[in-house]
């Protein structure tokens, strides 16, 4: 499998980036006259021949052509292969008889079939034809990457230093003759083997919050750093700052990497399954207020999902409906359990967390509730909901 890590150009001295930003500038350019003209086009071919490229002028060179050009065609065959796939549903959809759905799904479709795809913070991917990165030298940097034929004599040098994900990389796999270069980084590439899957070990439930920001089924939980700072904190700072500014951008960086810490606390010694919600749209066709809306919850699992991947531990991802309102001791369901941070059963009495008892519930393999149950809304009265029962949900009796 193929892993990134970025490294910054700040060593680089101002005529470097000057020419960095000329050449970066330049090739979005291209890019955006080539998704011009392919978006016209019925079959989009992955390498355009010299009747298209010939229609650029540019100071680009032959090669560089080439490479936007390729770069410009899987831009425009993954927009358009997903115009496919959504006309694919949207057909399924109305032979199922499913018209509401399809005629929403059309309203999608045709309001972004009419817009190209936004090549303004398109980065350059360079292979072996413009790159050669050398790592064994006697200068004060770990490596220096040579980028040439680029066109309009232009060939930079530019000097990097190793950092902890890049070593931690680096001893892992071997290092690809591919970058990709932004105005401010370069991210390398390496080829990692593929890691043997865990077959023995335990089943660990994972619930997310505010509060909290992991709380686990076998009682950890993780919410404050060694700086005192929680998730909840973190995120009602972000708040108060404006977006754009220097600030914000600065917590944003504070909130991905306590995201990380977050994760790196995790217990995983003998786990090998993790079960954890699989949240979407939570936000959709909600008013939810500032605070709310810098709770980063995709990002969380991008994070938990890449480490667990590199460590062979299955995930499981699962609908989050009623885990918070059940009772892990009893099965019993009801809305009125959970009052904030505290659960209490209706039915036996079992107290509890109310973010732990929801994570016991997520490790637990539970009968599937279907979309037509949960709109019959017994939640609000009661139902049992329990493992070894052949019906998904037991009404109260």
């Amino acid at each position: 499998m193929i892993k990134s890590t970025k490294t910054t150009l700040k060593f680089s001295n101002k005529k470097k980036i000057n020419d960095i930003h000329l050449f970066i500038d330049e090739y979005r350019r291209v890019v955006g006259l080539f998704v011009d003209i392919l978006w016209e086009m019925e079959r989009i071919p992955s390498l355009l021949p010299k009747n298209i490229t010939e229609k650029i002028n540019s100071w680009l060179s032959a090669r560089a052509l080439q490479c936007a050009g390729k770069q410009a065609s899987a831009i425009v065959n993954g927009t358009k292969s997903k115009e496919c796939k959504r006309t694919f549903i949207i057909n399924k959809l109305n032979n199922e008889g499913k018209f509401k759905k399809a005629r929403k799904l059309k309203a999608i479709n045709d309001k972004l079939k009419s817009s190209k795809p936004n090549i303004n913070e398109v980065e350059p991917v360079l292979d072996s034809r413009f790159v050669k990165i050398d790592t064994k030298n006697d200068t004060i940097f770990d490596g220096w990457v040579t980028l040439s034929s680029l066109g309009n004599k232009i060939k930079i040098k530019i000097p990097f230093k190793y950092h902890k994900h890049y070593n931690k990389l680096k001893s892992n796999g071997n290092l690809k003759q591919t970058i990709q270069i932004s105005k401010k980084n370069i991210t390398f590439l390496f080829d990692i083997p593929e890691p043997k899957k865990i077959t023995n070990g335990i089943t660990l439930g994972i619930d997310v919050g505010q509060k909290d920001a992991l709380t686990i089924s076998n009682g950890q939980t993780i919410s404050e750093d060694n700086h005192k700072h929680t998730y909840q904190s973190i995120c009602d700072q972000l708040a108060r700052k404006k977006k754009g500014s220097k600030s914000f951008d600065k917590k944003t960086k504070h909130r991905s990497n306590y995201l990380r810490w977050v994760i790196n606390q995790i217990d995983l010694n003998d786990v090998n399954v993790i079960r954890r919600e699989n949240i979407k749209n939570i936000r959709k066709n909600k008013r939810i207020n500032r605070k709310l809306s810098h709770w980063n919850y995709r990002e969380l699992f991008d994070v938990l999902d890449s480490k667990l991947n590199d460590l062979g531990v299955q995930v499981v991802k699962l609908s989050p409906t009623y885990t918070s309102q059940r009772c892990f001791s009893c099965g019993w369901v009801r809305k009125s359990n959970r009052k904030g941070k505290q659960f209490k059963c209706n039915s036996c009495g079992h107290t509890d967390d109310a973010d732990l008892n929801a994570a016991k519930n997520i490790a637990l393999e539970l009968p599937v509730i279907t979309k037509q149950q949960r709109l019959k809304q017994l939640n609000k009265k009661g139902f049992f909901w329990v493992e070894d029962c052949k019906e998904s949900i037991v009404p109260y009796a």
